[in-house]
């Protein structure tokens, strides 16, 4: 009898063709970069000071580290009113509620029924009612119970695809919003940056015009070339030419910072940030490569889709196989609703079919070769995805090696910039030099400054590429289910 119960037990869960997931290996890498990292070191200032990776994990609020109010601020608007991460998010409801609708083919279906009809028969044929008229009515009110016997996995496989598909679309929502913050970040620094570049050059057309002011005055006294008052004038075009492409570019990340955080370019309700009130962060985490696989959505999300494509192999081979279905039904039939449920006037039936398939025209062959090919792109994708988020890991820490160089240049350039002005002023405040010349020197030293503002941005922006590029601060265990 056990035996028995134990054999109708096996042959109504049946077992689940195809293969099962498992989670792939964590990678071997213990590296990013060939070389061991090493302090990252420009003269303080503003982006200034020593930044040193250590291990450990991104903060979720990892923007906050950068000490600005006016930064937590937009950013807090852009989660809040930024219309692509709305539309992540209600995709991934979408996706949740496909996933329970899918369960739904685990359980028996229960449907019922009523109805009421008006019929005359046949005078040829016998009278239906006990009555023997050829016209009467009839009522019927019925129950029916289906269920299809899962015996190789098919509505499994299934539900399972549905899931990891929610599992995607879960991870890929929580990297659109850790690029949005980046993002944001990014677009923020940019924009002031673009306002101290533009300054700059501002400074810069007007040393350059009071400079040809008095080339033509020196002109006009026989003390200048015609030359050098065309080689002014060239030089005064580029640099007018070099402003409006800053103008632009500045324009466009205020429209960026606008629809980033939810408005419109025209409302100008969005203000930018001050470069000199922000803070960089010193210490860097870095997590080893076998955890930035679990940390990274995108890999997540890869990784979720290769799940769903597995899964999407069993169902394919299930549907070349024998479905089992059982079916019941009860209810009753009379010419009226009052006895409806007597004993006389109630039916039920009990029922159970197989079906297998045996010639579609080579479909579901195709169908199930298909899966398997789907599995394989979704597993190159996942690999793909892998050394991806590595190179991403690898090119901003190069990049922040090679930021605190161009930073270290660039304080340098300016300090000799300055110093040669402050010897071009005494020189010419004791007759050593003319006019045009001190003002070559305080162009030089406005061209530092921009540099300089380039390059304190870079190294800002770089920051936070790597805080993102690390997973953003995300936890798996705090993302929505």
């Amino acid at each position: 009898m056990k035996r028995a119960s134990l054999g109708l037990m096996l042959m109504l869960s049946g077992c689940a063709v195809g293969p099962d997931f498992h989670q792939p290996a964590a990678p071997k890498q213990q590296a990013y970069t060939p070389e061991p990292l090493t302090p990252m070191t420009a003269p303080e200032g503003l982006a200034g000071g020593t930044q040193q990776v250590r291990d450990g994990v991104v903060a979720e609020d990892w923007w906050r580290l950068f000490g600005s109010d006016q930064l937590d601020a937009l950013i807090t608007r852009a989660l809040a009113a930024n219309s692509d991460l709305a539309a992540a998010r209600a995709a991934l409801d979408q996706a949740r509620e496909s996933w329970k609708a899918q369960r739904g083919v685990l359980f028996p279906t229960v449907d019922a029924g009523a109805g009421s009809s008006r019929n005359k028969s046949s005078q040829y044929l016998s009278a239906v009612p006990g009555d023997n008229s050829y016209t009467y009515s009839l009522q019927t009110a019925q129950v029916t119970v289906g269920y299809t016997l899962d015996l190789f996995g098919a509505n499994r496989r299934g539900v399972e695809q549905a899931h990891a598909q929610f599992d995607a679309q879960r991870f890929q929502t929580e990297g659109a919003r850790i690029s949005l913050i980046n993002t944001v970040a990014a677009t923020a620094f940019q924009e002031a940056s673009l306002r101290g570049q533009i300054a700059a050059q501002e400074r810069m057309i007007a040393i350059q015009s009071e400079t040809l002011d008095i080339l033509h005055r020196q002109q006009a006294q026989g003390q200048a070339a015609g030359a050098d008052v065309l080689a002014q004038e060239a030089l005064l075009a580029q640099s007018r030419a070099a402003l409006p492409p800053l103008q632009r570019a500045l324009a466009q990340s205020r429209d960026l910072l606008a629809y980033l955080t939810g408005g419109s370019a025209g409302d100008g309700s969005v203000s930018g940030i001050d470069l000199d009130k922000v803070t960089l962060p010193r210490d860097l985490p870095l997590s080893l490569p076998s955890a930035l696989v679990r940390q990274r959505p995108d890999v997540r999300a890869a990784e979720a889709n290769l799940h769903a494509a597995s899964a999407g192999v069993g169902v394919a081979i299930a549907n070349r196989l024998p479905q089992l279905t059982l079916t019941a039904s009860a209810g009753g039939q009379s010419g009226g609703w009052a006895n409806l449920l007597s004993v006389a006037n109630t039916f039920w039936s009990v029922g159970g079919g197989i079906a297998q398939p045996i010639f579609a025209g080579g479909s579901l062959l195709h169908k199930q070769r298909a899966a398997q090919a789907a599995y394989r792109q979704a597993d190159a994708q996942y690999r793909s995805a892998v050394l991806g988020a590595f190179q991403n890991v690898a090119d901003v820490l190069q990049a922040l090696q090679t930021d605190a160089a161009a930073l270290d240049a660039a304080v340098q350039a300016q300090h000799s910039a300055e110093a040669s002005l402050a010897i071009a002023r005494r020189q010419y405040q004791q007759g050593q030099i003319a006019f045009p010349t001190m003002l070559a020197a305080e162009q030089t030293l406005r061209q530092a400054e921009q540099s300089l503002v380039q390059a304190q941005t870079a190294r800002l922006t770089d920051t936070a590429a790597l805080f993102e590029a690390l997973g953003g601060g995300w936890r798996p265990d705090s993302a929505p289910k």
